[in-house]
């Protein structure tokens, strides 16, 4: 009687020959991998031997090495050299390229080789979703976040990096000279080891300062004033309360109903100031939509930015950032001073009237100036709470008075900030959970964002598959393929017609 499930013996032969689609569901995830990959258009995207050579040594399809990327990132293997291994013993990847097992550096090639074709894969994936209608709310969240780049800190010189460095091994030589000066003093009882000891010692210190010097007058002549020795383009950056890292800054922006990333954009601004408009315009090329909303956190908040958003049709809510520091300082604030755009004047707690009184160019910006007479201000009772100049002056921007529709517009919509927060915040982790502790591992700023454009077209091709399930995806991809041959073959028709009859055109005037 047996007690245990036996296994089969591994050195019988099979009767019959087994055929490798049985291992694999009929729900597996490579299964879509499979079939988007197949019904991309490479030389479209931009793929390198989308066309095979007529001579030469036979190459490896795009699509194939295309499989191994998006296979690879969906599964946490983003490594050429693990994904070479993963060929030779994974049953899905052995089925998903044909067990074809080209080598790391092929692999690893080929990303490089396709930067923008892969970028591009990333947007056409998007294109699909829009599709299938995944976008219809139009509403969509922008962040950014930090990720660390192959580069260590210390590898990393700032000015104020270097000059703590500097005067550390400035107090170090210091250090050194006194132990000389007093085995000088105390000459019998320092031996000539200890001395050569110091000597040395200080010597090396000497060189180090030197080099260091040398390093501050490169990182200031920097246009970042910052120079990263591992990756040149990757710099140091604050990761909220984690402390400093020496990485690059995504940017996405993300449907706030079906979580997808829209679009992204990869940068080495430590910052997110001046980066609304840019993946503003992204998320309008992607959505193709007349209308649409876009929620961030103060950090994007800026006057022209907002303003060409709306230019474009797209609306931005954006909590203001307080940069004044009057109601700290027990003084009226602005927003204490009520704006008559009637007569274009400010009215003050003391119900005094601000005409405007000039206008000045700054930054690219118009700002008009209101305030009163200084005999008025000085004589007021709420002078003491208003100012503690001649009088009170209020600023205004000539567009203002869109930032404040839409700060009304905001205020209407209490959940925005937090509806943003639990929108944005969820790919972020779920990218740097699939990333691992490395997260980045390319150099240089093209390379890293063929990289993210990778993540970001796993982490999409995964919701995508939670949201429609492997079989209604597919056939969403078959359709969209079928689609676009129609639409390139109506093209080509039109463009055929033209050229037939210029060509007679041009026949009855040379008969002419």
């Amino acid at each position: 009687m047996k007690q245990y499930i036996e296994e089969d013996n591994r050195s019988q032969q099979a009767m019959f020959p087994e055929s490798l689609d049985d291992y694999i569901a009929q729900d597996s995830q490579v299964r879509v991998i499979d079939a988007f990959v197949d019904e991309l258009p490479l030389d479209a995207l931009g793929f390198e031997r989308a066309v095979p050579e007529a001579t030469g040594r036979p190459a490896y399809r795009p699509t194939t090495l295309l499989k191994i990327y998006l296979y690879g990132y969906i599964n946490r293997i983003q490594s050429s050299r693990r994904l070479e291994r993963e060929t030779q013993r994974n049953v899905e990847l052995m089925w998903l390229v044909g067990r074809l097992q080209p080598d790391f550096k092929t692999i690893a090639d080929f990303r490089k080789d396709n930067r923008k074709a892969i970028q591009n894969t990333c947007r056409h994936f998007v294109e699909l979703c829009r599709q299938q209608d995944f976008f219809k709310q139009a509403v969509v969240a922008i962040d950014g976040s930090k990720f660390k780049a192959v580069n260590n800190v210390s590898k990393n010189h700032t000015r104020g990096i270097l000059k703590r460095r500097i005067a550390r091994t400035e107090e170090h030589v210091a250090n050194y000279l006194s132990k000389l000066d007093e085995a000088d003093l105390d000459e019998p009882s320092a031996s000539d080891t200890e001395l050569a000891d110091l000597k040395e010692k200080l010597s090396s210190l000497r060189e180090s300062l030197e080099a260091l010097k040398r390093r501050e007058q490169q990182v200031l002549a920097h246009p970042d004033k910052q120079i990263s020795e591992t990756d040149k383009d990757a710099r140091l950056m604050k990761q909220g309360a984690k402390g400093l890292l020496v990485g690059y800054n995504l940017q996405t922006a993300v449907d706030t109903h079906h979580k997808l990333i829209v679009a992204h954009e990869l940068t080495n601004s430590p910052t997110d100031r001046g980066q609304l408009l840019p993946v503003a315009k992204k998320i309008k090329q992607a959505l193709r939509c007349d209308e649409m909303t876009v929620l961030a956190d103060r950090g994007y908040y800026s006057g022209l930015d907002m303003k060409s958003c709306h230019e474009l049709g797209i609306k931005t809510l954006v909590p203001k950032s307080s940069t004044s520091g009057n109601k700290a300082a027990g003084l009226y604030d602005r927003a204490d001073f009520k704006y008559d755009a009637e007569q274009d004047q400010y009215v003050c707690p003391a119900n005094e009237i601000l005409p405007r009184r000039g206008r000045s160019l700054e930054d690219g910006r118009n700002i008009d100036t209101y305030y009163a007479s200084a005999t008025l201000c000085r004589d007021c009772k709420l002078k003491t709470k208003c100012t503690r100049g001649k009088e009170r002056r209020v600023r205004r921007w000539e567009h203002e008075a869109l930032l404040e529709s839409l700060a009304e517009e905001l205020h209407d919509y209490p959940r925005a900030m937090a509806d943003r927060a639990c929108t944005v915040e969820h790919p972020f982790g779920t990218l740097k959970l699939n990333m691992g502790t490395t997260q980045i591992l390319m150099k240089r700023l093209e390379n890293v964002r063929t990289e993210m454009s990778l993540h970001v077209l796993a982490y999409n091709m995964k919701r995508a598959i939670s949201i429609l399930g492997v079989p209604t995806l597919i056939k969403a991809i078959r359709e969209q393929a079928k689609s676009a041959c129609s639409y390139i073959r109506h093209l080509s028709g039109i463009v055929c017609e033209f050229m037939t009859g210029k060509a007679a055109g041009d026949n009855q005037v040379l008969r002419a």
